[in-house]
């Protein structure tokens, strides 16, 4: 929230114009303009034109258009996966310049190499495209640790507020929803999960959204995940 969307915001109109007539840019932009059509009923929503190649001034009105279709969805906090599409390609080339790197607190690392070590499998599922999450986990803060993880899960398999999405994952990994422990900070989420006979674990990190305290008292919390003592898989 600090970092990586605010960079979007700050820097999508000279990423536009500076990768304007590359191939990707112009796949992330056919895709915005079919969700925008999607999207017109909607209040505040924001359509982008076709180009008739008319010249500078209609580019402009072009790329500002997509400016604002982006900065609309970021307002609503959207998932769509153009959003997600063009925003991981911007982190891709912040990250590769040493602009950003990814923030993992030090208790992630061990923690995820001692359940390893004990037989079980971390996966990462994110609203955050696959893209995004490894460039996150493979400019970190803690370098590379790629390694770590044996796959990676984004919108596509299924929004993570509909408790269908787990049970993709759990086919798709192999394993029964009831052997899967799924951390988030969000209750919609947890709640999805729970639905689908996950077992779940809400994360209190600094910066997190705050829980009510019916939510307290009804999800396991952790703040650290020296707190997590999962039961070896050998």
């Amino acid at each position: 929230q600090e970092t990586l969307f605010p960079y979007i915001k700050n820097n999508v109109k000279e990423y536009l114009r500076t990768h304007w007539e590359e191939e990707e840019c112009q796949r992330d932009v056919r895709l915005l303009r079919k969700q925008a059509q999607e999207d017109s009923s909607l209040d505040g929503a924001v359509l982008i034109p076709l180009e008739s190649g008319s010249g500078e001034e209609e580019l402009e009105q072009v790329i500002q258009a997509v400016v604002d279709n982006v900065c609309w969805q970021m307002s609503l906090d959207r998932k769509s996966t153009a959003l997600k599409q063009l925003q991981g390609h911007m982190w891709r080339a912040a990250y590769a310049t040493g602009h950003i790197k990814g923030q993992i607190f030090k208790d992630v690392v061990p923690a995820i190499r001692k359940w390893r070590e004990a037989g079980m499998k971390v996966y990462i599922y994110s609203s955050g495209s696959i893209e995004a999450q490894k460039l996150l986990f493979g400019y970190s803060t803690e370098g590379d640790i790629l390694e770590l993880f044996d796959g990676h899960f984004d919108t596509k398999i299924g929004p993570k507020v509909e408790s269908e999405s787990y049970r993709r994952i759990a086919a798709t990994i192999g394993c029964a929803t009831n052997n899967i422990l799924f951390l988030t900070d969000v209750p919609r989420e947890a709640n999805a999960a729970e639905e689908a006979d996950t077992h779940v674990a809400v994360v209190t990190r600094p910066g997190n959204a705050g829980l009510t305290d019916d939510e307290k008292s009804y999800y396991s919390l952790i703040s650290s995940f020296t707190e997590l003592f999962l039961p070896s898989s050998t």
